[in-house]
């Protein structure tokens, strides 16, 4: 069986619960959206083809037991689920990053899901497939992409109404890069009372001038 892989590298994880902690980065080809605020055009076409043996051989070099596959949309491909258990199996622990618009229930229980919820500013929010909350597990996380106040107050009413779906802190709230200051999202989220977390995408401030393998 075989992917087709954009770039595969060893880094710190920027996002998620998981932020500052090294991690080997799987990207996959291709993506069904066209986010605005899209940071990875270039894995939309870009990927060679690779069996999963090839990927868990070059797994092996980094020495990490911490994967996250991303994209692009790496759900987009049928064959992603059954590399996300194998990685499970050989004793990784394995997230997956997905826009929100693909069915999530092949993928393994054992695996973190960090799923997006599109927000107005995206042009993709009306992409946001609803019934996949209904599968995620209190450990997995949900993300807002905001860019401006219309998508602060769409991502506090949206989460408002999930309940206790997830943990407390698993709800995800991030700056578009460049497009909305950190510290004006920490502020509307003070003056709101959100519980969620403000994440702040750490790779871009550590390697500002890279646009890959971050």
């Amino acid at each position: 069986m075989a992917l087709r892989i954009n770039e595969i590298f060893h880094s710190i994880q920027g996002e998620s619960i998981d932020a500052g902690l090294p991690f080997v980065f799987i990207r996959l080809t291709g993506c069904n959206l066209r986010c605005r605020y899209c940071d990875t055009q270039y894995a939309y076409d870009e990927g060679q083809w690779l069996e999963n043996d090839i990927i868990l051989k070059q797994l092996s070099r980094f020495g990490c037991a911490r994967v996250t596959l991303t994209g692009g949309e790496p759900l987009l491909q049928a064959q992603t689920p059954e590399l996300v258990t194998l990685l499970l199996e050989n004793g990784f622990h394995v997230s997956v990053e997905t826009n929100g618009s693909m069915d999530i229930s092949a993928l393994d229980a054992r695996c973190i899901k960090v799923m997006d919820v599109k927000c107005p500013s995206s042009g993709m929010h009306q992409h946001n497939r609803l019934s996949n909350l209904k599968l995620l597990g209190s450990g997995d996380q949900l993300k807002f992409v905001i860019a401006d106040q219309a998508d602060f107050e769409f991502a506090c009413r949206f989460a408002g109404g999930l309940g206790k779906t997830l943990l407390p802190g698993n709800i995800l709230f991030s700056p578009a890069h460049r497009q909305l200051a950190g510290a004006q999202l920490a502020d509307w989220m003070l003056q709101a009372g959100t519980n969620a977390r403000l994440q702040i995408q750490l790779h871009k401030y550590l390697w500002p001038d890279i646009e890959r393998g971050v």
